[in-house]
Parts: C-alpha cells; sequence; structure tokens
C-alpha cells in the first residue's frame, strides 16, 4: 500500500521549506520594519467564531466534531480570528495596534484552487483602530513594500471600494444585485444582456461595466454621476486614497528597492472587485500578476470597521483594515524569477570520528562549533570504518566545506575542503 497525505493537503519537502521561508523571513522582516507585531491564534476555534457573524459562509469551514456539545473547526482566514482576540484580549491597549500573522489556514475544497487543495500558509497584517484615509493608505504602502522586498517584477494592484459599490447597485432589485454584481466582475455582456432588464437599468449596468481601469480616470467617470451623498464620501475618500499613494511613490518612497529599469506599480480602480469573505466595508484591493503568469491572485485586503462589532455585547463598529498574501501563489510566481534558494543549506562542518572509541569527543565537539554566535551547521558521521577517500567524496556531495577528524585522542584535526 502506497501511504500519501490526505485528498487536499501536500508535504513540504526540504527545498520547498526553504524557498517557503525565504519568502516568509522578507515578508516578516518588512512588517516589523513598520513596527507591526506578530500574533498567533489558536487553528481551532468555535464555529460562531469562524462565521463572523454570517459573514464567511459556513461551506467555507471545514468542521470538526463536536466537543462538549461546541462545534468547532478549523480556521479559514486569520482576520476573524484576530477580531475575536482584540475584542477580549487586546481590550486595554492602546490603539493603534499593528499585527502581523504567519499562519496555515484550511478551506473545503469547493473554496480552495489549486485542485482542491484545502490547506494554505498565508501572511499578513491587521492595523486595528485606525479609518482614516493615511490608514489605508499605509496597508497600500505596506503591501506594495512587502512585493517589493520579494523582488517581484510583474503585477498590478487593483483597488475597489465595497461601500461604492453596494451604492452604485442599489437602483437594480434586491434579487438581481448578485447577478449584476458577478457578471460586472467577470466582464459577462451577455449574462447582463439576458437578464431582462429595463432599458436605464441595462444602460446603468453598461455603464458600471466600464467603470474600472486608470483610477484618475474612472474617479473622474464617477464624477460625472448623480451619486447620493454617502457614495459621493466614498468617492472622495478613494481620490484622497489613490493621490496620497502616488505623492508616496514619486516622491521615492519605494524607489530604493526599485532596481535600475524596473517598473512602478500598475494601479487599476475596479468597482466591482468582489472579495471571498463578506465583511468588507471599504477600501478592497488584490494584488494579482502580469498576463504572462496568468493573473494569478497573490494576495487580498480591505476595510472591515464592523467585524470587531460582532464579537462584542454592544456590537459597536471599530475600524481594521488588513491584506493577507498567499504564500503558496508567491512561490509559484517567483520561481521562474531565480530569487529563491535553488538548494538547502548545506552543512558547515561533518565531524568524524576516525574510531568508535572517539564518539562521544566528536559529538562534543559538533556542540562546541554548534554553540558559536552565529548560525554553524555541523553534523557528525555517524557510518563506522567507511575509508577517509568516501567520506570526502560524501562532503563534496553534500557541499559541505570543512571536517574535522577525531582522533582517539579526541582531538580534531581540521581539514578544508575544495
Amino acid at each position: 500500500m502506497t501511504y500519501q497525505p490526505p485528498a487536499g493537503a501536500r508535504d513540504l519537502l526540504p527545498l520547498d521549506v526553504a524557498q517557503k521561508y525565504w519568502i516568509e523571513n522578507r515578508l516578516e522582516q518588512v512588517f516589523q520594519r513598520w513596527g507591526y507585531h506578530r500574533i498567533i491564534t489558536s487553528t481551532v476555534e468555535r464555529m460562531d467564531t469562524l462565521m463572523a457573524g454570517g459573514a464567511i459562509d459556513q461551506e467555507a469551514v471545514i468542521e470538526l466534531q463536536p466537543v462538549a456539545g461546541k462545534r468547532l473547526g478549523l480556521r479559514p482566514e486569520l482576520t476573524a480570528s484576530i477580531a475575536r482576540t482584540a475584542v477580549t484580549r487586546l481590550a486595554r491597549v492602546t490603539y493603534p495596534q499593528r499585527l502581523y500573522y504567519n499562519a496555515n489556514v484550511f478551506r473545503q475544497a469547493t473554496q480552495g484552487s489549486h485542485g482542491g487543495q484545502q490547506e494554505f500558509y498565508q501572511a499578513g497584517v491587521e492595523l486595528l483602530g485606525a479609518g482614516a484615509t493615511v490608514a489605508d493608505a499605509e496597508i497600500v504602502l505596506l503591501l506594495l513594500d512587502c512585493l517589493h522586498s520579494l523582488s517581484l517584477d510583474s503585477w498590478c494592484l487593483i483597488l475597489g471600494d465595497a461601500q461604492l459599490t453596494q451604492a452604485l447597485l442599489t437602483p437594480f432589485a434586491p434579487g438581481q444585485r448578485q447577478a449584476v454584481r458577478q457578471a460586472l466582475a467577470t466582464l459577462d455582456r451577455v449574462a447582463l444582456d439576458g437578464m431582462g432588464l429595463s432599458p436605464e437599468l441595462h444602460r446603468h449596468a453598461l455603464h458600471l461595466l466600464d467603470l474600472r481601469g486608470n483610477p484618475e480616470d474612472v474617479l473622474q467617470a464617477l464624477g460625472q454621476m448623480a451619486l447620493e451623498a454617502e457614495a459621493q464620501t466614498a468617492v472622495e475618500r478613494l481620490k484622497s486614497l489613490v493621490a496620497l499613494v502616488r505623492d508616496v511613490i514619486n516622491m521615492g518612497g519605494d524607489s530604493q528597492r526599485l532596481a535600475p529599469g524596473r517598473q512602478r506599480p500598475a494601479l487599476t480602480l475596479d468597482l466591482s472587485l468582489i472579495q471571498p469573505f463578506d465583511y468588507y466595508t471599504g477600501l478592497v484591493f488584490e494584488v494579482v500578476t502580469g498576463p504572462e503568469q496568468g493573473c494569478q491572485v497573490l494576495g487580498q485586503g480591505g476595510r472591515y470597521d464592523n467585524l470587531l462589532g460582532v464579537f462584542q455585547g454592544q456590537g459597536q463598529g471599530f475600524p481594521g483594515i488588513g491584506f493577507v498574501l498567499n504564500i503558496e501563489a508567491l512561490h509559484q510566481a517567483l520561481l521562474p524569477t531565480g530569487h529563491l534558494p535553488q538548494d538547502t543549506p548545506p552543512s558547515d562542518w561533518l565531524v568524524v570520528p576516525t574510531v568508535p572509541q572517539a564518539a562521544a569527543a566528536a559529538f562534543t565537539y559538533a556542540q562546541t562549533l554548534r554553540a558559536s554566535a552565529s548560525l554553524v551547521r555541523a553534523e557528525v558521521h555517524l557510518a563506522d570504518g567507511e575509508p577517509p577517500a568516501a567520506i570526502r567524496d560524501l562532503a563534496h556531495q553534500r557541499r559541505i566545506s570543512r571536517i574535522a577528524w577525531i582522533g582517539p585522542d579526541g582531538l580534531p584535526d581540521i581539514e578544508a575542503l575544495n
């Protein structure tokens, strides 16, 4: 019998882990430079937490067997868990709180991608307690900094606004809005034509279909529409955000990390942008690879000013915004670039007891090497009686640069390999 991991899961071999760590380490350095601190939440949560007041579809959650009558599941994302933690454990800290995470999440195969995958690795941030445009700009600029730190060349940042999109869909009947929104998101004119809309609503839907592209052009088109006060406020907020992000980019806020000839980030405003979870209240965004890599989604995020209220007894709103990056998607995007490690790190030393009686001294010497202030990898040769030439060949094959031969007296004889 051949034993395989369960459907939707996969094993990470040492090289996979080394490449995954390369990505995570660079993202973590960026998070920390921006003043974010790591948070770790429980992998297993109560189902009412995971569904975030109905914002997350129960079908997305992998539910476990009930324990003591309580329904439990595996987290399908981290934001709801962090919101629950903020309400219950961070009630007396100063705000804004800048938090980041690096963790695995689990989703039913019907909700996942990559051929039924159910376990995913993610890294992301949450900025809690700040609701102004500058907070939105911080998250967008932090996302750009993360992508630059990975030396990704071809990608696009797509911006939207959940509140504005809902306002633009108000003229449609409640039973039509989701179908219209889905047709807009997929650029499906045929679907719009087949919905039986009135001529006025059909023209409105086709106009909305064109509300994507260069942010300044889309915002100008919105300025010519008769909008309610709430929608107009959202438009002005988007204008301020785009202008602020453009100013920072033009002032060189990210230029120090741009290699010569690398293009500035491409920004697109798309008011039909749909996020997988329904707790967003304002800015939403996603970053996708270029067409040559299939426009694969690398990450997404947005503002969720009502989510923390779900976990408070009073149900009060509390500002929050964040994003998540998909480690597997980043890994696939980075593979062709040559930036990822191509091998697992070799050991620095091979410590060889030349006689069985020298084994204790070999382990002791290897431990002395490992105690260095910097990372030193030292492994003890475990086979008995091999000729020195065979041991040298093994060290060459494993790219080990130095051998410490431990003799019967316990003293090392150091040999550097070419």
